[in-house]
């Protein structure tokens, strides 16, 4: 079967490119002197079809790793991570948690909320983060979350995304 050769650009369909080397599965490398986009001969797009869809999100579920699951599925981890980054995106903000269903007189005694904090930075340690999180005790859904710094600023604007219910009947556990 005789390799095929590019004969433009993909992104700016222009016939002026070079070779410059070859990717990490050996095919070789092209660099378009208009654009300078690098592209590949060949290329082949592995998009994600909708039964491999399904099988992703049940071994997310499972807590596999995104390596393990690209092996398993045969497709690449840029497109396993965009699909994951379009999956969080289509998630509702802000995020809306339904206490469990029950009489008002058994909601009382059963609602049981964890609020907890982790930090981490962005680029050097001087640039810190907060990801505050509430949690349902009994169904370990997230009730709500905010990103930011450790102010009371923060925690009031945390407090103000939890929903009336919970602020109202919950019984809050903190560290």
């Amino acid at each position: 079967m005789p390799m095929s050769v590019r004969e433009a650009c993909p992104k700016c369909r222009s016939p002026q490119f070079q070779k410059t080397g070859h990717i990490h599965n050996g095919k070789q490398n092209y660099h378009c002197q208009d654009c300078g986009r690098q592209f590949a001969v060949d290329a082949t797009n592995r998009v994600i079809v909708d039964e491999q869809r399904i099988l992703v999100e049940r071994l997310l579920c499972e807590k596999i790793s995104l390596h393990g699951i690209c092996r398993a599925i045969g497709v690449s981890i840029r497109r396993l991570r965009d699909f994951v980054v379009a999956r969080f995106a289509a998630v509702p903000e802000p995020l809306h948690g339904q206490p469990i269903a029950a009489s008002c007189a058994v909601l009382i005694g059963c609602l049981e909320v964890e609020a907890d904090e982790l930090w981490s930075f962005v680029q050097k340690k001087a640039n810190p983060y907060w990801v505050w999180i509430v949690m349902d005790k009994q169904t370990r859904q997230i009730i709500t979350f905010h990103v930011g710094d450790r102010s009371q600023d923060s925690a009031q604007q945390l407090w103000a995304s939890i929903p009336a219910v919970y602020r109202e009947q919950a019984t809050f556990y903190t560290d």
